[in-house]
């Protein structure tokens, strides 16, 4: 059993749980044994049937009991599952908040998305088939071996040889099948990419008039996937047909032993009898493992894909304990802070220093590379800096922290629209606003009389099957999520650089009086934002060269204005 389980809430109760029914289970089964093979031999001797009575009742009820225990073991497990998978999927979208959009774009929308919906539910199937199964696998063949020992050890030597080599066999089908898995649900994280990039772009696509030459594409992508299912369904078919036959071989084996032994006078009916009904039981533990590899193959998948996710951030910041953030913060200040990406030795940033008192809007430019997103980033708590630190108020501080992102709302280029309603989209960051204080946000960001021509009013519904936005409408909608939550910090990426200058500027006619007694970061390669600006950093090639005002940098003619005249 994988180490990874253990990490589960609640796991090792369940592991207790699950064993002790899995040997009442055991114990069932050897007895429903015994007792139908008294009967059988009683029967076979001449008594006659009123006299089983007694006997038929006693394996009626070790029967019955068996099956109570069996729908308890998949009841426990079931219930396990889904509230693991619930606390999982959970921890995985706080997770993926917590690691930003950086991450996601990297890792691919589509995979994530596959992730949190298919690969939860494929992780829960796993999980609630395979506990049960491998405990069954440990518990109930020993059982039965010891007692097939003590009534014959020609035949508990004949299974302890067989077992090995179907498990060895399983081994072999399981790394084929492994493989072929593996592969299977790389290409499907690709067709999921695939389908979301093209299903986002389909408007684009067809403007330019590449729709059908694209579709050729996603036939490809369609094909590749459909080959590797029918590839990993193949080896499953053949397994299990396999797997059917040498467990079918193993049990003719002991049965053949039996036989001659009977005829030889070795052996009486009664034991060979109970042996020979045990012989199945004996491999069927390691029968129900193989049947369900496959369809828990992609769940144990999913389930390592989603850990790494998880162990993300762990490996980041291991060393440090989160603190609470003090109320008002009054001094952000970076001192000597570098960053590099994992495995990289150049810096992306270098020696970064800087102390910023109250609420200031802090403007940050520079040439394609110089630097802006990745402080942006730190900035925003998706990655944290590699050397140097950080302080608010003069104490050291984490930016990745929950606490300082609760303070911040992050506006990047392309602001994500939900697929729910415009009342939901716009509480994305205050679930409990009111309807009221939605439309003030509507109001304050420019949408209200675009608000009153929707027939559903709040309820109009945005996003994939509703109503579609302009890329400045998106913006307002991410706007509106700022203004409703009020959070003391804004960072702003890049949050114009995909419009046209007419609907930039009329944007940014409602963007400034939202800035007002907030702090901000706002980087933009858009100049005409920075004579609004408080401050200006100037980065090059990931180095703080130029900080001051508008008309100081202007006046110095050094970086900044250097980008003015470009």
């Amino acid at each position: 059993m994988k180490q990874d389980l253990f990490k589960y809430k609640g796991i090792k109760p369940i592991l207790i749980i699950l064993t002790i029914l899995t040997i009442l289970q055991g114990i069932t089964i050897i007895l429903q044994a015994k007792w139908l093979a008294e009967v059988i031999v009683s029967l076979y001797k001449g008594e006659s049937f009123s006299k089983q009575y007694e006997l038929i009742i006693l394996f009626l009820l070790a029967f019955m009991g068996r099956h109570l225990l069996q729908l308890t073991l998949q009841k426990i497990s079931a219930d396990f599952a889904e509230k693991t998978s619930k606390q999982l999927r959970f921890q995985l979208v706080s997770k993926l908040f917590e690691l930003g959009p950086k991450f996601t774009k990297k890792q691919g929308s589509g995979n994530m998305a596959t992730l949190v919906l298919e690969g939860i539910s494929q992780f829960k199937n796993y999980l609630e088939l395979f506990l049960p199964r491998m405990i069954a696998t440990s518990v109930v063949p020993p059982m039965v071996l010891l007692y097939v020992y003590w009534m014959d050890w020609i035949s508990g030597i004949i299974l302890t040889i067989t077992m090995p080599i179907l498990i060895g066999f399983l081994i072999l089908v399981g790394l084929a099948a492994k493989g072929q898995t593996t592969r299977q649900w790389a290409t499907y994280r690709i067709l999921s990419n695939h389908f979301l990039d093209s299903l986002r772009g389909l408007e684009t696509l067809k403007f330019l008039g590449k729709s059908k030459k694209h579709s050729e594409n996603i036939e490809k992508v369609s094909e590749q996937y459909r080959s590797a299912t029918m590839k990993t369904l193949r080896v499953a078919f053949l397994s299990s047909f396999s797997l059917d036959f040498f467990t079918s071989l193993s049990v003719a084996s002991v049965a053949v032993n039996l036989g001659v032994r009977l005829i030889n006078g070795d052996l009486t009916l009664l034991p060979a009898l109970m042996i020979l009904i045990l012989a199945p039981e004996y491999f069927l533990p390691v029968r129900m493992v193989g049947a369900d590899y496959h369809a828990t193959l992609n769940g144990k998948e999913a389930g390592a894909s989603i850990q790494a996710i998880l162990d993300e951030k762990k490996r980041a910041s291991n060393n440090y304990q989160e603190k609470t953030l003090p109320t008002a913060i009054n001094e952000l200040g970076f001192h000597s802070v570098n960053f590099h990406h994992p495995g990289e030795e150049i810096n992306t940033l270098n020696d970064i220093s800087f102390s910023i008192n109250g609420a200031k809007k802090i403007g940050i430019v520079g040439e394609s590379g110089a630097g802006k997103s990745t402080l942006i980033d730190i900035l925003s708590g998706f990655v944290e800096n590699s050397s140097g630190s950080i302080k608010i108020n003069g104490s050291d501080t984490n930016l990745t922290s929950s606490t300082w992102r609760q303070r911040t709302t992050y506006i990047p280029q392309s602001p994500y629209i939900f697929s729910l309603s415009l009342r939901d989209n716009i509480r994305f960051y205050s679930p409990q606003a009111t309807d009221k204080e939605v439309e003030e946000a509507l109001k304050a960001t420019g949408l209200y009389e675009l608000y009153k021509t929707f027939p559903k009013r709040l309820d109009e519904w945005l996003g994939d099957g509703g109503r579609r936005l302009s890329g400045g409408q998106e913006q307002r909608i991410a706007l509106a999520r700022a203004y409703l939550s009020n959070r003391p910090i804004m960072i702003l990426d890049e949050p114009t650089s995909h419009l046209d200058i007419e609907t930039e500027y009329e944007l940014k006619k409602t963007m400034l009086p939202l800035f007002k007694d907030k702090l901000i970061f706002l980087a933009t390669h858009r100049l005409h934002w920075m004579e609004d600006m408080d401050l200006l950093f100037v980065l090059d090639k990931g180095t703080l060269v130029e900080v001051g005002t508008h008309k100081e940098l202007v006046t110095k003619k050094g970086a900044y204005f250097r980008l003015l005249h470009e």
